[in-house]
């Protein structure tokens, strides 16, 4: 054996193997102490400051408008049938508003003086006010119930048809707001409508509203007891059928990943002791992984879901690597004319063994981890903390596998005794596996040319997919889906529930306005507040492309100054006449002192007028603002160009810049913001990685080129994996870009442990050829296994029922599986193609 650091390192552990397991069973207890002793929290993606003008105008919007914290809970009625403003259906309704409000649990969390607003309470009031003496008084649910039951089928037609075509008023709110935006105007029938419910959200900035929340599932308890179709919706009954959903998921898929995981190391291993051995040290590095996170204070966060599944695949990885080349040595593959005594033939073999692979492990880790730490730099708080994270953990994956597993596999086969035969490699021998192996020498090795032109085609076909890939973050999206009958069929605890908010968020995005701040988007006019022609330029204003809630009349559903001024004049007669006096053109726009007018309205309501025009304290009037209707199944990115287009035609005809702004604006510029940020950081991962190995290949070789040609298999896949998302019409967006990731760290391991294996066979053999087929048929089997090991394992994710966690598994899958064809294909054929070239040069000089 050649005297190098890395067999002396070998030797020193595989001698000392009892101090070493002691010392790393200490290690690990220190740091599993930081799960105990760190605090461990839920964090969000960080303080990302957005330097755009909708930044500064939501806030300002929220000092000046005031910020809409009430929890709203939706409620269905649906008749296809039927009609749902017929008058027992009417009154059914204010029945179940009465039952609401008697059950403390509910009445409790609800906000202000009229927490339930429904179209039955518009008609309700209507009948109550056209038998009272009192038409501006505000019934209670009981009295708005008694004067509808008072009438008869007739009369509630007669009345909701007034109320609809606007005979009838009785509050600025649009009646029409409650019924599908297809609605036909003045018709007394529809098949649906909407009761909002406002909650006080008692749960602080940083916390959920747990009282709203759960009273949004008792409210929905109490729905299904009462009516036949509909459904109630909200963001408490969509966190507890996600979190059902993912806990149906893995009740159901665990079993199965389980076994077909195990099931392929067994094959790969065909030893149980080994198995436990490998699976024992992933217990380990999840332990040193939670106990990183703990000392460190890092709270948990979407980006860090990879980490542990990174780790994961690293693990079993690493230990086929260190059990293959191990059962290399024992079977006298790695032999080099040194028989040792067989009392020391175990040590001996972990020696030759861990020696010949702990360098590329130290490669693999260094290159991978430096990487990942690289970004420590971004600004945002969450990509540090995945940096951090994955780095520091994929060196505590190395220290267990390249230090504490070789020491108890050592131990465990003295103490087993197995000085005899044991079984291969995975790959050695003569089944079918090597021969697939050899064969994929065979293929190589003839038409390298052919391969890497393969590789280059799909890699083009790969980028010019991704060039159209869709990078929209939709939060429906995220909606847990319904099962297929099968799972919902299966035995006891293992049948999965009926999901339908994915369904029940779809049908509210087709048919109904929304109702709280994620449902519309705004746009800040800070000038020419008083100017007619400022006013005009908010009428027939356009309505996008998609995004933003149509009408029955195909106009945008946008609130504003205009259709405030409408409202109030609708209901006061003083606004009427004010409007009137400075309406020189017919039109219902003020030509003349719109101050004046602004005055009016705020004398009427000015609850209703200070919505959509900011009034400073000392009277001067500051800005104005549009409040647009968007659908709920549209992208944040959607929304945010369709008010956009909205705020660019106030401004085309006034001159006046007007802001687009509002929850989903900011969120998408977060989001766009977010994944460039991704991107940057996975492309610094890899020129680092790249350095890095091109330093270690001309230290350890003399070769500058060989990093790049290590590396090469890695861009391949990743190219292919993005065409192959943009045909599975997966979107690239700050979710999926993490699995970007774990795909380089996984591809790198792969391709250096082949790289490292090949370069050193070439030491040792007489051909390239040989050299390539001893490199795949050993360290090609380890990474098959490892492959179909961790591929299989997220592949089954694809069937769980919560959409983020099938993308992640399917996208995953395809980035190892694409990792390890290149890696064993794309690899040796350069390898080849440049030893064609070393020696055309060679021959030429």
């Amino acid at each position: 054996m050649k005297s190098h650091i890395g067999n002396r390192y070998a030797a020193v552990l595989s001698h000392h193997s009892r101090l070493v397991i002691i010392l790393m069973l200490l290690a690990t207890i220190v740091m599993g102490a930081g799960i105990a002793v760190g605090d461990i929290e839920d964090g969000g993606i960080g303080e990302f400051e957005v330097d755009d003008p909708a930044t500064e105008a939501l806030a300002e919007i929220r000092a000046t408008y005031g910020a809409d914290e009430t929890v709203i809970t939706q409620v269905v009625v649906r008749e296809p049938d039927g009609n749902v403003l017929d008058r027992d259906s009417l009154l059914e309704a204010l029945e179940f508003q009465e039952e609401l409000l008697d059950d403390p649990t509910i009445a409790d969390t609800l906000i202000g003086e009229s927490p339930i607003i429904g179209f039955e309470n518009i008609v309700g009031t209507a009948a109550y006010q056209a038998a009272s003496s009192d038409a501006e008084s505000e019934p209670t649910v009981a009295e708005q119930r008694a004067a509808l039951a008072d009438l008869d089928d007739q009369a509630v037609s007669e009345l909701t048809q007034a109320v609809l075509v606007g005979d009838v008023a009785v509050s600025t709110i649009d009646p029409a707001r409650f019924l599908p935006t297809d609605q036909v105007d003045g018709s007394p029938t529809s098949d649906a409508r909407v009761t909002l419910i406002g909650h006080l959200d008692d749960g602080g900035p940083d916390a959920q509203p747990t009282a709203a929340f759960s009273a949004q599932r008792g409210i929905e308890k109490r729905f299904h007891d009462r009516f036949d179709d509909g459904f109630v919706f909200g963001q408490g009954i969509v966190d507890a059928a996600s979190s059902a959903a993912t806990g149906d998921s893995f009740i159901v898929i665990t079993p199965v990943a389980l076994i077909l995981v195990l099931g392929i190391l067994g094959v790969a291993y065909r030893d149980p002791t080994d198995i436990l051995i490998a699976l024992g040290g992933i217990g380990v590095v999840m332990v040193w992984l939670g106990g990183i996170m703990g000392w460190l204070s890092i709270p948990m966060s979407q980006l860090l879901i990879a980490v542990p599944f990174l780790l994961i695949g690293l693990s079993i990885d690493y230990a086929l690597h260190v059990f293959m080349r191990y059962r290399e040595a024992r079977a006298g593959r790695l032999d080099d004319g040194i028989i040792p005594d067989e009392s020391e033939r175990i040590r001996w073999a972990m020696t030759i063994a861990l020696g010949g692979v702990i360098l590329a492990l130290a490669a693999a880790t260094i290159s991978t981890g430096v990487g990942f730490l690289s970004n420590y730099v971004s600004p945002l708080a969450a990509v540090r903390d995945f940096a951090l994270l994955s780095g520091l953990g994929i060196f505590a994956t190395f220290a267990v596998f390249g230090i504490l597993i070789p020491a108890v596999k050592v131990e465990v086969d003295t103490y087993r005794d197995e000085t005899g035969k044991q079984p291969a490699a995975f790959g050695i021998g003569t089944g079918v596996l090597n021969r697939v192996l050899t064969g994929v020498v065979s293929v190589v090795s003839r038409a390298p040319l052919l391969v890497i032109a393969l590789a280059f085609l799909l890699t083009v076909g790969g980028v010019v997919g991704a060039a159209g890939i869709d990078t929209e973050f939709n939060e429906a999206d995220f909606l847990p889906q319904d099962a297929p009958e099968w799972a919902k069929s299966l035995p006891g605890p293992f049948a999965v529930g009926t999901y339908t908010v994915a369904d029940d968020s779809a049908y509210l995005a087709e048919r109904f306005a929304g109702s709280d701040e994620r449902s519309r988007s705004q746009v800040l006019i800070r000038d020419g507040i008083a100017d007619p022609e400022m006013l005009a330029s908010l009428a027939d204003l356009p309505g996008g492309d998609g995004a933003i809630v149509l009408g029955a009349d195909g106009q945008p559903s946008i609130q504003g100054p205009l259709t405030v001024i409408t409202a109030l004049a609708d209901q006061y007669p003083s606004v009427q006449t004010a409007l009137d006096e400075r309406d020189t053109t017919g039109d219902g726009i003020p030509n003349e002192d719109v101050t004046g007018l602004y005055d009016v309205l705020y004398e009427a309501d000015s609850e209703v007028a200070s919505s959509v025009i900011h009034r400073s304290p000392d009277g001067t009037y500051e800005s104005l603002r549009l409040l647009i209707a968007v659908r709920g199944d549209a992208s944040a990115q959607a929304v945010s160009s369709d008010t956009q287009v909205v705020a660019d035609a106030i401004t085309e005809r006034t001159g006046v810049t007007a802001v687009a702004t509002g929850d989903r604006v900011i969120s998408a510029l977060i989001q766009d913001a977010l994944l460039d940020t991704l991107i940057q950081a996975f492309v610094i991962t890899f020129f680092v990685i790249l350095g890095f190995l091109t330093m270690l290949y001309f230290v350890r070789h003399g070769r500058l080129d060989l990093g790049a040609i290590t590396l090469s298999p890695v861009l391949v896949a990743l190219a292919v994996l993005l065409g192959v998302m943009a045909l599975l019409e997966i979107p690239y967006n700050s979710e999926t870009a993490v699995i970007t990731g774990l795909a380089i760290g996984l591809g790198v391991d792969y391709s250096i442990h082949l790289s490292e294996r090949i370069t050193t066979e070439l030491e040792h053999r007489a051909s390239l050829t040989e050299a390539l087929e001893a490199s795949i048929t050993g360290t090609g089997g380890a990474l098959l296994g490892s492959a179909l090991t961790t591929a299989s394992g997220f592949a089954v994710l694809a069937f769980s029922l919560a959409p983020p966690i099938r993308r992640f598994g399917l996208v995953t899958a395809t980035a190892i599986g694409l990792a390890f064809i290149a890696c064993i294909t794309v690899l040796p054929a350069l390898f080849i193609l440049r030893e064609r070239i070393a020696a055309r040069l060679r021959k030429g000089s």
